[in-house]
């Protein structure tokens, strides 16, 4: 099969042979239609993010496509269904399998396109704010890089769930799209600190939980930012990874929270879990129009290194989708 490869030394991409995927009892084979990026596949190609054991080394972290084959245990599905799903790798591919479980309808009304954003930033979205989070209605999220894929579909999960959203992010294109999704306030981070906009966005109770992806710089801020029982979901380190000079004791006076995690590293039978009671609360909300994958830019799949970097330079507001199968 085709599939996009990482060109040893120079970490260019370019479309080559792989081996076809073979599919287990338990597995579909998915005839892949569109794919998206995300900024694991930046650090892979580089040799910094390696895929989990056992998962493919192609690059892609979700998938939109035909199912084309059925493992024998599989009852659910059938060929030509159409379906999206998480990955732990393996999306810039022609062909790849899945867990029948991981599988998730795409409604009708949604393009391949549309369907490859939603994986990997909507799953992350929901398990951050809602299994690790706890959020709820009127409670107060902080969402920073608000306008990446990530940070638009957690302005939408937020704001059907009635929580109040405030976000950062960096240019006033940018903002108005959160606010177009549904934050209630939108900072712009390169106009001064954020923290004391937040304090007056809450009439200095501060926020309930934060999702942040800078890491680093944004330690103190965050901490401040925090109301007392307030959690910190540390999900990226963009800006760095060491703090210096931390004062543990603002943890215990405020009685925080501060969680790591990682979706690509999760267990099979929790991403299936995580799967399906995100299913259960969105697809009907996507066939409505009341959850939409945000789409920046899409581009074929040969234009790859070109599409890696657009998202290096940090020019998306939401996803961008490569397209696969259209050229070879």
């Amino acid at each position: 099969m085709k599939a996009i490869l990482v060109e040893e030394g120079s970490q260019d991409l370019y479309i080559g042979e792989a081996e076809k995927p073979a599919i287990g009892k338990d597995e579909l084979l998915v005839k892949v239609k569109a794919s998206a990026l995300n900024r694991a596949d930046l650090l892979q190609k580089r040799g910094l993010y390696p895929p989990p054991e056992g998962a493919s080394t192609i690059l892609g972290l979700e998938l939109s496509g035909v199912i084309e084959e059925v493992g024998e245990n599989v009852e659910d599905w059938k060929k030509g269904d159409r379906i999206c799903a998480l990955l732990p790798g393996g999306g810039y591919a022609e062909y790849v399998t899945i867990p029948a479980e991981m599988a998730i309808p795409i409604p009708d009304n949604l393009s391949f396109e549309e369907a490859a954003a939603i994986p990997e930033v909507f799953l992350t979205a929901y398990l951050n704010m809602f299994w690790l989070g706890d959020l709820k209605k009127d409670e107060t999220v902080l969402i920073h890089a608000g306008a990446s894929g990530v940070g638009t579909a957690a302005i939408q999960l937020a704001r059907e769930v009635g929580a109040k959203v405030i976000v950062t992010a960096g240019s006033a294109k940018k903002l108005e799209l959160c606010l177009s999704l549904g934050a209630d306030h939108a900072i712009n981070y390169k106009e001064g600190p954020f923290a004391p906009k937040v304090k007056d966005a809450t009439t200095g109770k501060g926020v309930n939980l934060i999702l942040d992806f800078i890491g680093a710089p944004y330690w103190e801020q965050n901490i401040s930012s925090l109301a007392t029982n307030g959690k910190l979901i540390l999900i990226g380190t963009m800006g760095g990874s060491k703090v210096d000079n931390v004062d543990l004791g603002k943890l215990l006076f405020k009685k925080l929270q501060v969680i790591g995690t990682a979706l690509r590293s999760q267990p099979v039978d929790k991403k299936i879990a995580l799967t399906k009671a995100f299913a259960d609360f969105s697809l009907q909300k996507f066939a409505e129009g009341r959850l939409k994958p945000v789409i920046d830019s899409i581009w074929d799949w040969g234009e790859a290194n070109e599409a890696h970097a657009y998202m290096e330079q940090n020019k998306n507001a939401g996803k961008i989708v490569l397209h696969v199968n259209d050229k070879e």
